[in-house]
């Protein structure tokens, strides 16, 4: 039955990018005769042309993060998983495609600058300051959330770690190969695809323990990991997109697939029952309600605002052909969203039971890909360490992508200039980060928890309410160039109800903590931008109508 189940959403996801992908390319009268700004703008740092199979890998390694597992996994052992299925589904054909697929356009449209920029042209330079620190608030959320996640699986698996670090050597020589030695990348793949899957193996061999790592500090390790991986993050933000962000985020995407594959051979041939109940309360006594809890839980794999700023910050900068961006904005949307279906599938194989809702999403994930891959003939061992690996891979991806985003967005806002600009901006936006990981959160009861875990519900809602105010801002853009809005719309009023219902009870159930002042300003925030983009907006549309 689970099987049966999964090839159907695999067919919904097919069907969608032929048909609803296309229906989006006549909206935006797609054309590969217009030049994009990777060719027009080419400056070799960040502006660089990309083949459309290096540019899916970076954008789909980027948008996909710990949020299409995490998400649906939190959500499904809370409320069971038929609504978040359904959310997934609809979510990323009708609203997170068209979120993605429409801001890249835009962006490409308006020399690759962020949906923030065209905000200052499309509403007013109001609406473009507070959008911009919005869009910088959410990718310093993305960055404390991710930080933690992939600090923890360090932690619980010293094998991750020494394997992610081995892959970021190779990534490194691979775009040496291929953009200094003039290496095919076909010639490349071949020989560096092979190695990065060596790398599980070796990584298991050499694990790094996290004993080791805290006799030799003397501090917690999960702290020692959080500190390393910020000032990676701060490396990767500041050096060209070819040394290490388009060949990363390339070979990250075969490992992205593999595990696309085994969840997919996994359940194809395992026979698995869905023995996970697939409804259980409307109101969850740690999220609350399903309406609207479910829809800020579960974002990347249905709809994230991130992705904007990935499809518009990078993504936009290197798109070689307007027609890719079906494939790359659309097409990997449709994707995350069968990873999503596949991370909900390792929580409906589980056996219901007190113990299982209390378990972390990561080592669900992790158990159900060991699951999968044992009925590949492998060891169920290599299997979890996969899963762990393959989920701390879309992190790492995600990192140095929002870290770079949240760069760009600094050095726009204060319009710095200049190469030390750079190293300042990236500094900046990772301040935040470090001091989620130095001090301890708590819940609305007082009691520790991690920082991921603290700053989701808070992270999920901006970050949806990003989308939200993202399709406001196309929507406008979109009606000034005289074309319908009615498909930008619905998703837009959906988005944004949906997430400011949740900040305000995310308000009364933290009242005065930190989580719950920061709710408050965000909701503030998001207020006046509205607001003041209505304004605009009815100004502007009147203004069509005489």
């Amino acid at each position: 039955m689970l099987a049966i189940l999964f090839v159907a959403c695999a067919v919904v996801f097919a069907v969608a990018f032929f048909t609803y992908g296309r229906f989006l390319e006549r909206r935006f009268d797609v054309d590969d005769n217009r030049p994009t700004p990777s060719h027009t703008e080419y400056d070799g740092v960040d502006r660089v042309p990309a083949h459309p199979a290096v540019l899916f890998g970076h954008h789909f390694s980027s948008i996909a993060g710990a949020g299409p597992i995490v998400g649906p996994i939190v959500a499904a052992l809370a409320f069971g998983w038929a609504f978040p299925l359904a959310w997934i589904l609809l979510g990323s054909v009708f609203i997170g495609g068209v979120h993605d697929f429409s801001a890249l356009i835009a962006s490409v449209r308006n020399r690759a600058r962020s949906v923030a920029d065209i905000a200052r042209e499309s509403l007013s330079p109001l609406a473009y300051r507070l959008l911009m620190l919005f869009m910088w608030l959410t990718l310093v959320y993305v960055l404390a959330v991710f930080t933690d996640l992939t600090a923890t699986t360090f932690v619980q698996d010293g094998g991750v770690a020494t394997s992610s670090w081995m892959f970021l050597v190779l990534a490194v020589l691979f775009g040496l190969s291929v953009y200094r030695l003039r290496m095919p990348i076909r010639w490349a793949s071949l020989i560096f695809v092979p190695l990065v899957f060596l790398c599980v193996w070796l990584g298991q061999l050499w694990p790094i323990p996290p004993a080791a790592v805290g006799a030799l500090t003397g501090w917690d390790p999960a702290l020692v990991w959080s500190i390393i991986l910020l000032l990676y993050c701060l490396l990767a933000s500041v050096t060209p997109v070819w040394v290490l962000l388009q060949p990363r985020d390339y070979l990250s995407s075969f490992l992205l697939y593999a595990s696309l594959l085994a969840g997919l051979l996994g359940i194809l041939l395992g026979g698995f029952d869905m023995q996970f109940p697939a409804f259980i309360t409307w109101h969850d006594e740690k999220l609350g309600s399903l309406f609207p809890i479910l829809f800020i839980t579960i974002a990347c794999g249905a709809c994230s605002g991130f992705h904007s700023l990935v499809a518009s910050g990078t993504t936009s900068k290197q798109l070689d052909k307007e027609r890719h961006a079906r494939t790359v904005g659309y097409g990997a949307m449709l994707v995350e969203g069968l990873v999503a279906v596949i991370a909900l599938a390792t929580v409906m194989m589980m056996a219901s039971g007190e113990e299982v809702g209390s378990q972390e999403p990561t080592i669900v994930f992790a158990q159900g890909m060991s699951r999968f891959v044992t009925v590949l003939g492998l060891p169920g061992k290599l299997g979890y360490a996969f899963g762990l690996l393959a989920l701390s891979t879309f992190i790492l991806t995600t990192l140095d992508t929002a870290t770079r985003l949240g760069r760009y967005i600094f050095e726009e806002f204060f319009q710095l200039r200049g190469g030390w600009s750079r190293y300042l901006a990236t500094a900046a936006t990772l301040a935040l980060p470090l001091v989620f990981a130095l001090v301890e959160l708590h819940d609305a009861q007082g009691h520790p928890l991690p920082a991921w875990k603290a700053v989701w519900p808070v992270f999920g809602a901006t970050n949806q309410l990003l989308a939200g105010l993202t399709l406001l801002v196309l929507a406008v853009w979109v009606r000034k160039l005289g074309k319908p809005i009615g498909f930008l719309m619905l998703p837009l009023v959906f988005m944004t109800t949906m997430t400011i219902w949740a900040l305000v009870l995310l308000v009364g159930q933290y009242g005065i903590s930190l989580i719950g002042v920061v709710a408050i300003v965000l909701l503030l925030l998001a207020i006046l931008l509205i607001v003041e983009s209505a304004r605009v907006m009815r100004r502007s549309l009147s203004g069509i109508g005489q």
